[in-house]
């Protein structure tokens, strides 16, 4: 059967869309790419509307290029997010054909969006902001700007007294890594509560540093890695600018001012498909006592939830072989404090599955409140 295409339109003209239309000639075998990182040539994330959609019949989209992007060895196992209101997403049947990335839909309604993952707008980052600062009891402490002048806000959970311990969670270095600001989400409506003694404890300790969205501009333009310069923020570290990477830059003189005990940096692994931790075992600075912070933080973790595990991640780096322009490593050796960067799969948590989202923003959103439970058991032996 053939789909009547005068109404068919697929647009990006949104926060974070990305899409290049090829061939929408038969509506039902749509041809797409992904479009590159600006001044970069990464890409991955994806972030489309189509309009027109023939109710009751299965569309398929074609993205021709998936074989030539930055992590092309993801897509076995992954599976596209579909949504018909942009609000609630799911998984939809997805196929890798060695060369191109093919998903589909049987369309109940006329419009739908595709992601990459559960995007998280501009829109919602000012709501969460203005929610950590009216409901949960955040302040203020400083704005960066990005390359292009977006806001990047620094808020503390504390007083900043003399003695307390800081703890810094900043999310979403690499844009197109959404699941990052969700779980910053979970972070501050946890925040919310007022019958909670695991956070009071905490609190009665610790100052938090949050960076919600450290990449405003990549996200905002539907970068997978980079900031508008076509820099990766998280290979800035050692040389990070006021120019190329104001966003790094900021946040490193913010950590000089007001000192780091933890460090985590929320990320998202193309890859694999499970929550890890990566530390700085490769850190010419590591001592046994940061090794033993780092057991203790994942054993923790693992014992709250089962979407935490230690089996599966990254290669350890060989003593004194760190990449030390990473956040995760900077941080630790600049602060000798403990200092994970934290991982969470585009595809699903293969210890605890889901056919219906796979890993999603609720499901982030979750581990931001556990990891907080964590770090309330870690906070009296940071130093």
């Amino acid at each position: 059967m053939t789909v009547a295409h005068r109404s068919f339109q697929i647009t990006d003209a949104f926060d974070s869309g990305n899409i290049k239309v090829l061939d929408t000639s038969n509506p039902l075998q749509v041809l797409l790419e992904i479009k590159p990182d600006t001044h970069s040539p990464h890409f991955q994330w994806f972030h489309f509307k189509v309009s027109g959609l023939h109710v009751g019949q299965e569309h398929w989209f074609r993205l021709g290029n998936a074989s030539k992007s930055f992590f092309n060895k993801a897509w076995d196992g992954y599976q596209a997010v579909a949504s018909y209101d942009h609000v609630n997403w799911f998984r939809v049947p997805t196929i890798f054909e060695g060369d191109t990335l093919r998903f589909s839909l049987e369309a109940e309604h006329t419009h739908a969006w595709f992601a990459y993952f559960e995007p998280y707008s501009r829109a919602r980052h000012d709501w969460l902001i203005d929610h950590a600062l009216t409901k949960a009891g955040t302040e203020l402490l400083a704005t960066g700007k990005s390359v292009e002048g977006r806001d990047i806000p620094l808020l503390r959970k504390g007083s900043g007294a003399e003695g307390r311990r800081k703890v810094w969670i900043i999310a979403q270095q690499h844009p197109g890594e959404h699941m990052a600001e969700w779980f910053m989400e979970g972070v501050i409506e946890r925040l919310c509560r007022h019958d909670d003694t695991i956070l009071e404890k905490l609190l009665a300790g610790a100052d938090l540093y949050l960076v919600p969205n450290m990449n405003p501009d990549g996200a905002f333009h539907g970068h997978l890695r980079t900031n508008a310069k076509g820099q990766d923020l998280n290979r800035a570290w050692q040389n990070a600018s006021e120019e190329l990477s104001p966003e790094v830059f900021f946040v490193q003189q913010q950590m000089k001012l007001h000192g780091v005990d933890l460090f985590l940096d929320i990320h998202g692994d193309e890859e694999i498909p499970y929550v890890f931790t990566a530390g700085c075992e490769g850190n010419p600075g590591y001592t046994p006592r940061i090794e033993a912070l780092e057991k203790h933080f994942r054993e923790h973790l693992k014992g709250l939830t089962k979407d935490f595990q230690s089996k599966h991640g990254y290669t350890r780096d060989l003593p004194g072989q760190a990449n030390m322009t990473l956040a995760c490593n900077s941080v630790g050796q600049a602060f000798d404090c403990l200092s994970l960067t934290l991982e969470m799969p585009f595809k699903d948590n293969n210890d605890a599955p889901n056919p219906i989202t796979g890993w999603s923003g609720k499901r982030s959103m979750q581990l931001g409140k556990d990891v907080l439970s964590t770090v309330a058991a870690l906070v009296g032996t940071l130093r």
